[in-house]
């Protein structure tokens, strides 16, 4: 966060202005210095700006040690970004090298008002912007809730008359990390053309946004990274839209804004339209020289109506699909990432890449970040560690295929295929072998594939359907009260979840200092004896 004035200095400015100790409405200075701390940034626009700065500062650590890496989770609601951040400053302290991924497909598939839908840009454009909206909102009253308490705290000394009390209380509200992180949002194919693309960039900055993510597929025709029937467009209409990406940074004042460039050419075969080439070696060129096509001969020539490339000396005719649509040449996925990206970098003034994959596999990633940095030398990923992947079975038959080959296992020690999923498997050499290798995941591809930032897609989506679950056989199940309290309260308690006190997680005790602030000793309080909440008190 940046440089804040103290709460001694800010106490000092209201003082100036307030010499009694009270404004003229009767208002406590120490209210209004403890408002203006909780209040930690004035609009979103503003953490647009200061989170791209925090995003920058991570990269250049990065440049300089591989091993400064940053994660995130895809969270679908505000309460999920807030409760994870709380839980990463439990854990380390700081929540600082942690982000906060938005995702479309989970936009569209849990937040959009026609229903669950796939990932296939259906939604309402102004979902995302509200998603990230509510997200800081949410970061902020955390921030509220828990500089409350620090106050509370020092009123107490105060009381008490502890001055050795007062000062660490005091310390403690200057040393606040605010829960508020960086962004990074997900825009799809952009929602229509460059234009629109542009209008729907700076509505996610307004909303707080530091971070877009855009993708080179058709607007009209998007699929899930991870799902057939991909179709990208030329280069040249990519990099139109990373410019309409950054033209809104700048429009918007946050000169630090970053983009994260996506390629989904490994999995894409497909394209829309054939670009017009104006020189040998252009960028158009260089996409059309991966068509698929078939000589034109008298047994089979042109028609009317058709089109034909002039290719090595000679015409020929791509080859065109029923729905218009033209294919690549099978297997020239990687070669078309690489240039993707090589294209996105230098031509469309993109920070980070996004190369989709269909497995998790360290090594296919960095020998293509090696072939791109032969290009730019400090190009940098963020890597989808999909839920979409089958990670103990990718990782099992991983480690299989390594042993075989280095002679450790023969072809019958495990099986090959499907089977290896059975918990069987989950304390041999090789299950756990392959859990090793999971735990070292983030950190392998990180310093040996180029990856500054690791990131979970759909987590949440998961986790709420695994929760429910759990719970729901429980309760309607034989254990009743039991499932609750062993599978949630208990361990809300134990690992001090502060949502085990749900009042207070909402802002209860918030609102009874607020109503204290402007209505003394008449105010009408929620946290008063009777108070259930008494019950969970915090240690």
């Amino acid at each position: 966060m940046s440089q804040r004035k103290t709460y001694s200095e800010l106490r000092s400015d209201v003082l100036s202005r307030y010499p009694s100790g009270r404004s003229s409405s009767g208002v406590s200075v120490d209210d209004i210095v403890q408002l203006k701390l909780q209040n930690t940034y004035a609009t979103h626009l503003d953490i647009a700006r200061e989170m791209a700065s925090v995003m920058r500062a991570d990269m250049a650590a990065y440049d300089a040690d591989p091993r400064n890496s940053t994660q995130s989770l895809g969270c679908w609601s505000g309460f999920h970004a807030q409760q994870m951040i709380k839980s990463v400053k439990r854990l380390r302290g700081s929540a600082r090298g942690v982000y906060v991924y938005l995702s479309g497909w989970m936009v569209a598939g849990l937040r959009n008002r026609w229903g669950h839908l796939p990932d296939q840009s259906m939604h309402e454009k102004t979902a995302v912007a509200e998603l990230i909206q509510e997200i800081y909102t949410s970061l902020r009253q955390a921030d509220e809730v828990a500089l409350n308490d620090l106050f509370k705290a020092l009123d107490a000394a105060r009381t008490a008359g502890d001055t050795a009390a007062e000062a660490a209380a005091i310390e403690a509200i200057d040393g606040f990390e605010s829960h508020v992180v960086p962004i990074i949002a997900d825009i799809d194919a952009g929602f229509g053309n460059e234009h629109a693309t542009y209008l729907l960039a700076k509505e996610l900055i307004k909303a707080g946004a530091c971070c877009l993510q855009i993708e080179n597929q058709v607007s009209d025709a998007k699929q899930c990274g991870h799902q057939d029937g991909k179709v990208t467009v030329p280069r040249e209409d990519f990099i139109e839209k990373l410019r309409a990406c950054r033209l809104a940074f700048e429009e918007l004042g946050v000169d630090d804004g970053v983009i994260v460039a996506r390629t989904d050419s490994l999995g894409a075969g497909l394209t829309q339209k054939v670009p017009v080439s104006r020189a040998p070696g252009d960028l158009a060129s260089q996409y059309i020289k991966w068509l698929k096509t078939e000589p034109i001969t008298e047994e089979n020539p042109i028609r009317e109506g058709e089109l034909a490339l002039y290719r090595d000396g000679e015409f020929m005719r791509p080859a065109r699909l029923p729905n218009g649509l033209f294919p690549f040449m099978e297997g020239t996925g990687r070669a078309r990432v690489v240039e993707d990206c090589i294209a996105s970098l230098t031509q469309g003034g993109a920070d980070l890449l996004w190369i989709e994959t269909d497995t998790p596999n360290v090594d296919e990633i960095a020998s293509m970040v090696s072939e791109i940095r032969a290009a730019v030398p400090d190009a940098k990923l963020t890597y989808n560690n999909s839920p979409s992947f089958n990670w103990t079975l990718n990782l099992r038959k991983q480690v299989r295929a390594q042993w075989l080959a280095e002679g450790k296992i023969s072809e019958d020690s495990y099986p090959d295929g499907n089977e290896l999923m059975k918990p069987d498997y989950d304390e041999t050499d090789l299950g756990r072998e392959a859990d090793a290798r999971l735990r070292a995941f983030q950190t392998d591809i990180s310093t040996r594939a180029g990856v500054f930032h690791n990131l979970i897609t759909l987590p949440t989506f998961h986790l709420t359907a695994k929760a429910m679950d759990e719970l729901s056989r429980g309760y309607f199940g034989e254990d009743r009260m039991l499932a609750y309290v062993a599978t949630v309260q208990r361990e809300e308690i134990r690992r001090g979840i502060s949502a085990v006190r749900h009042q207070h997680e909402v802002g209860s005790d918030l609102g009874d200092t607020f109503k204290e602030m402007v209505g003394g000793e008449r105010a009408l309080k929620a946290g008063g004896s009777a108070n259930t909440m008494n019950q969970f008190a915090a240690e």
